[in-house]
């Protein structure tokens, strides 16, 4: 009976293995028909057949067996296991509490096991056929636009002649190019150790090795240092001053790729263009590409004249350093089904590579140079009148090479208040952040739209002190997206979790699918709030809110960050443009707090609020030039008012220092 039985599980299960071999063949037959047929292929079409045929490996049962046999050699320690997993965790943590620059109290500790433990539990561990498809896949994925132009020259060389071909070995020199960004980028990689073996408490020699290991990342990297340094509270100071530096200046570009870019967009080298132009000198270096000082000749009144003009040349490759950073990330991730494999962290994982996605579509966007121009004219144009803010105006564009107005003595934010003499350095800087917080309420509010990378590096002060925003490769539109934004803080103070999951859903990727896990959103956010002690509030809110304290409000901000980690358990990624305004708003506040870096913080809040209070007074004077100090006064008179608001806010009355121009 027993033979009988397995004898047939034997032959159903040869059945299966022989109908899904031959499903794996058919699959391949919608790509030979994309091959074959004399219609261009699409990435979308090619996306969702190599989909189809992953998917059908997918379930072979070939692909289910060898979960087993991964099962059995992590059972028997042959490969890393969930044990040899959460021993890297604990030795990552205990680094990170020994490098701390404070005592790491033991609460934190245990709210972090406490999450680790609440990730998703009980999915299968991937087999190891499973996480091979997986990265082949995202290799792939990455490859896809690459693949579609392959495949359309091969079918427009059938038809035409063959200098088409050349096109297609210019196509096929991509992926030698890549492996040299990738093999770079790994190499990199030899900097991980020598980081652990030093002295925990060596922040100095760490800050270097890290730095080190940026730079030789490349772009992509040194683009994701800017966000962190504009985020650098919880750093300690040298590693986040090794940071900042790829805030105001990174390594230059060489001199061939800076005639490449002019014969690619301009069709003749910049001598022919400008006079004392030199690629071996920029002013400064960013991830994105390096700035030149240089003079034009112009024709003012009938006679030529040369007049100072900044050049700003992109790096070349762009896009494939951005394309490769994103895949090692992706590849990383991927590969902790491997070398650190753990029921919990999985899905976490999943939908962590997955935001990254959303979160490099922000990067790429400042790859455009001719989109850039179009956003610094639209706010060169609105400055133009303005007395508090200014952009410099655009001359030339195209998508390597940008040429725009030239500012006099021009230094950054934090090196002009440095260079401010000690004695009225504070109330230098107070000003400046005065008509800085005046710009942003009136780039938000007003026009609803602002600059997407405020960090200081962007914030010029000129020689006669005045504000100028640059390096507008992005800006975020706040159009469409105050109600979402608005609902999710107003949700998360009040513990609405209805609002919460309503708005979760909108700033997702996919709202319609998200929707039918509203239920399972709503749920993990009442667990949420109930495990932090968070109760919603009432009519009587203000009443609740003083008697809860500040412990209580910093368990409804706490709270927040826990629900936002939850989405991503929930399989809920949050759009691009959301990630990006989080970005925005972080590289922006941190501006600001810097200028207050030896200022009194209360005198920051304090300058917070006459700024705001005295907004529609300087908006008057800045637009219709009405004096704020006569309306101030009117408006004095008629009301009475405490009187620190009667004092009149930097911004609109003392006299900024004339800096010394940069030599």
């Amino acid at each position: 009976m027993i033979s009988k039985f397995s004898i047939k599980e034997v032959g159903k299960e040869v059945g299966l293995v022989a109908y899904h071999t031959f499903k794996i063949s058919n699959a391949f037959l919608p790509l030979a028909l994309l091959f074959a047929s004399s219609k261009n292929v699409t990435q979308g079409e090619l996306s969702e057949v190599l989909d189809q045929i992953f998917e059908t490996f997918y379930k072979h049962p070939l692909t289910k067996h060898s979960k087993l046999l991964t099962q059995y050699l992590r059972q028997n320690s042959l490969m890393p296991n969930e044990q040899t997993t959460e021993n890297l965790i604990k030795f990552v943590v205990n680094q990170a509490v020994l490098r701390s620059p404070v005592a790491v109290p033991d609460i934190i500790i245990n709210e972090f096991w406490t999450f680790f433990h609440e990730l998703f539990s009980e999915p299968d561990i991937k087999g190891l056929v499973e996480f091979n498809l997986d990265i082949v896949r995202l290799v792939l994925r990455s490859y896809e636009p690459l693949i579609v132009d392959v495949i359309n020259i091969l079918k427009e060389a059938r038809r035409i002649n063959q200098t088409i071909l050349l096109d297609l070995v210019s196509r096929t020199r991509v992926i030698r190019g890549d492996l040299t960004i990738i093999r770079r980028q790994i190499k990199a990689l030899r900097y991980i150790k020598p980081f652990f073996m030093t002295d925990p408490r060596d922040f100095k020699t760490q800050a270097k090795i890290v730095a080190k290991m940026v730079r030789e990342f490349g772009p992509f990297f040194i683009k994701m240092a800017q966000v962190a340094a504009a985020n650098s509270d919880f750093l300690p100071e040298e590693i986040s001053k090794e940071l900042a530096v790829f805030q105001e200046d990174v390594p230059p570009m060489s001199a061939q790729e800076v005639m490449d870019a002019f014969y690619e967009c301009v069709g003749k080298n910049p001598y022919e263009c400008y006079f004392g132009f030199n690629p071996h000198n920029p002013l400064k270096s960013g991830s994105i590409g390096s700035v030149y000082l240089a003079k034009k000749p112009v024709m003012i009144k009938g006679k030529e004249v040369l007049i100072p003009v900044i050049i700003k040349v992109a790096r070349c490759n762009l896009d494939r350093e951005f394309l490769m950073g994103k895949t090692v990330i992706g590849l990383a991730l991927l590969s902790t089904h491997y070398w650190a494999p753990h029921s919990k962290l999985a899905p976490f994982f999943e939908s962590i590579l997955k935001q990254v996605d959303e979160f490099v579509k922000g990067f790429q966007r400042e790859l455009d140079f001719m989109q850039e121009a179009k956003i610094q004219q639209r706010f060169a144009e609105r400055s133009k009148k303005s007395f508090v803010w200014h952009v410099p105006k655009i001359y030339f564009a195209s998508r390597k090479v940008l040429e725009m107005e030239y500012i006099k003595g021009a230094a950054n934010v934090k090196l002009a208040i440095e260079r401010v003499p000690p004695k009225i350095r504070a109330n230098f800087a107070r000003q400046i952040a005065s008509k800085f917080l005046y710009t942003l309420i009136l780039h938000i509010f007003i026009y609803q739209e602002f600059h997407g990378d405020l960090h200081p590096g962007n914030v010029m002060i000129s020689s006669d002190g005045k504000l100028y925003l640059i390096d507008w490769g992005n800006a975020v539109d706040m159009q469409g997206k105050w109600e979402p934004v608005w609902d999710y803080v107003r949700g998360a103070i009040m513990a609405d979790v209805n609002l919460m999951a309503e708005a979760l859903i909108k700033i997702s990727t996919n709202p319609e699918g998200n929707i039918e896990k509203r239920e399972q959103i709503k749920q993990s956010i009442e667990e949420t709030l109930k495990k932090k002690n968070v109760t919603p509030l009432g009519k009587n809110f203000i009443f609740q809110l003083k008697a809860e304290g500040l412990e209580g409000l910093h368990r409804r901000f706490q709270a927040v960050m826990h629900i936002g980690s939850n989405a991503q358990q929930l399989g809920i990624i949050v759009k691009s443009e959301y990630m990006h305004l989080s970005r925005s708003l972080a590289a922006l506040v941190g501006t600001y707090w810097q200028m207050y870096e030896n200022v009194p913080k209360v005198v920051m809040v304090f300058d917070v609020f006459k700024t705001v209070f005295q907004f529609p007074l300087v908006l008057l004077k800045d637009y219709f030039d009405i004096s704020p100090a006569s309306i101030l006064g009117q408006f004095l008179n008629i009301f009475t008012m405490p009187i620190f608001f009667k004092n009149v806010s930097p911004i609109m009355v003392e006299e900024i220092p004339v800096l010394e121009p940069i030599s």
